[in-house]
């Protein structure tokens, strides 16, 4: 049963704001610390890679645990973190994200070997969990419902820009004080949002009632979790033929199965599975998913064609992908503002089609590309993603029940990181699998030794094939609409009350 409104509002937590409500500027320039610095460390690492190898006196395959560890502490540990919100202040606890997150960056900058790095990115992985999965509750809870869009907004807005200076941050700092700053450069920064949060940010009351965690649904999730990441990773790493992989995505769905019997049958489980009862809800998440399913395989596929078609140089493909997240950072704010006076449905869509144009855009790329068929290309799609993601989050949280808006955010983070960890190696078999047909090689046969007329066909099928997911999606997402609106018995979910 879906709590009532009246319910909903008995429960909520009371948030503590003065008459002006001005806490909600110093929340959001705290909460937005956060998130910069744990988008930041997504991509910093990676131009450090090849210098680790050497300092650490590694090789190529533990290498890659520095990047796959914290991406997998992430999606292991954020349920927990949201449910724990739901249970304690989200702002003590998005505290202890950020303390946990610098302290174990000053412990990455001073890491001895690579097995201590490693660890220290596992514990890192756990705070940024804590940071990506409360931040958005925290924004819901001090912006009024009219507008919670703009609050979501210059989130989302942070969280590109974090993504975009990665690779160029991690570049400089690498220059000017070798691998260890850029995890060094974290203290400071975490230690500032840490008093921002500890002295300016309104506190929340908590309900009392949620006093209970649940230790084997905890337990059960981070077996799905960590088997699907993993399984996903070594479907990249050794292809669709890889037993170990498809071993670890069987056991995946046996423990999802079992985590769903537990949760429904458990008085205080980790997910309440009612709250997907709300279409608004439900839809968005899938929603979220797709999106970023579609935002890793596009990041994915056009460097490829940039380098190996255009034999365009690392450091010019890198400033070409630089232009989706300025777009990005400049949208996603108008975004939030006008999904406050719209409402997030149309502006969301509108966002999914523009996508779906730029994609078909890229689906036209072929030898004679030019600048400025990439600059028509990716705009639309820098938009749309700018203006789907902060509209897209405020449907799902404002769908979500306000005594529930810690698992909310927390559902919210796990369906972007779980779209990433898919659409790289799914969209990328797809362009590989096009490719190498089309060149008629061996099945064996790296990707990147096929002819440029493969390759040329296998980037532009691999796009159009996406951006028809896109299209197919905003199809659906009407129909499911119409279909509440018009209240059919075929549609059972319910709409969820409004916040």
């Amino acid at each position: 049963m879906v709590l009532t409104s009246k319910n909903q509002e008995e429960q909520a937590p009371k948030i503590q704001q003065n008459p002006k409500n001005s806490g909600k500027w110093w929340a959001i320039l705290g909460i937005s610390i956060g998130v910069f610095i744990f988008a930041l460390d997504v991509y910093i690492v990676n131009l450090a890679l090849p210098i680790m190898v050497d300092s650490l006196h590694t090789d190529f395959t533990s290498i890659q645990w520095v990047v796959l560890s914290y991406l997998l502490a992430i999606a292991i540990f954020v349920m927990s973190a949201a449910k724990l919100g739901d249970m304690c202040s989200k702002k003590y606890l998005y505290m202890i994200g950020m303390i946990l997150f610098s302290i174990s960056s000053l412990l990455c900058g001073l890491a001895p070997s690579i097995g201590f790095l490693i660890v220290c990115r596992v514990l890192q992985g756990i705070g940024a969990a804590f940071l990506s999965g409360l931040g958005t509750a925290m924004i819901v809870e001090v912006f009024p419902p009219e507008e919670r869009g703009l609050g979501l907004g210059i989130r989302a807005g942070v969280f590109g820009l974090g993504i975009m200076l990665g690779p160029s941050a991690g570049g400089l700092l690498i220059g000017l004080g070798g691998w260890p700053l850029i995890f060094l450069i974290n203290v400071p920064i975490g230690i500032i949002g840490t008093l921002i949060i500890a002295y300016l940010v309104p506190a929340t009351t908590v309900n009392s009632s949620k006093n209970s965690f649940d230790v084997l649904g905890t337990i059960i999730l981070t077996i799905t979790l960590t088997a699907f990441t993993l399984g996903i990773t070594l479907f990249q790493r050794e292809g669709f033929n890889s037993f170990s992989a498809m071993i670890l995505l069987i056991l995946a769905g046996i423990s999802l199965a079992a985590f769903l019997v537990v949760e429904a049958h458990s008085s205080e489980p980790m997910l309440d599975l009612r709250i997907f009862k709300s279409l608004e809800f439900s839809l968005g998440l899938g929603l979220r998913f797709l999106g970023n399913f579609v935002m890793a395989g596009v990041i994915f596929i056009l460097p490829f064609f940039l380098n190996l078609v255009q034999h365009y140089s690392t450091e010019q493909a890198g400033l070409l992908l630089a232009l989706p997240p300025i777009l990005i950072v400049m949208t996603a704010p108008v975004a939030g503002l006008l999904s406050d006076r719209f409402g997030p449905r149309i502006i969301s869509l509108i966002g999914l089609v523009l996508m779906a144009i730029g994609c078909f855009f890229f689906s036209t790329f072929d030898t004679n590309f030019t600048l400025v068929s990439y600059i028509i290309a990716i705009i639309p799609y820098g938009l749309g993603v700018g203006m789907f993601q902060s509209p897209n989050n405020s449907a799902i949280m404002g769908a979500a029940p306000k005594d529930r808006l810690g698992i909310a955010s927390g559902l919210l983070s796990l369906s972007r990181i779980l779209g990433q960890t898919a659409g790289v190696p799914l969209v990328g078999a797809l362009f590989s699998f096009v490719t190498i047909t089309t060149a008629h090689l061996a099945v064996n046969i790296d990707v990147t030794n096929a002819p440029v007329e493969a390759l040329v066909f296998g980037s532009q099928m691999t796009f159009r094939f996406v951006a028809g997911l896109l299209l197919m999606a905003t199809v659906m997402t009407l129909s499911l609409w119409w279909l509440q609106e018009t209240k059919l018995p075929i549609l059972k979910l319910r709409k969820a009350p409004e916040n």
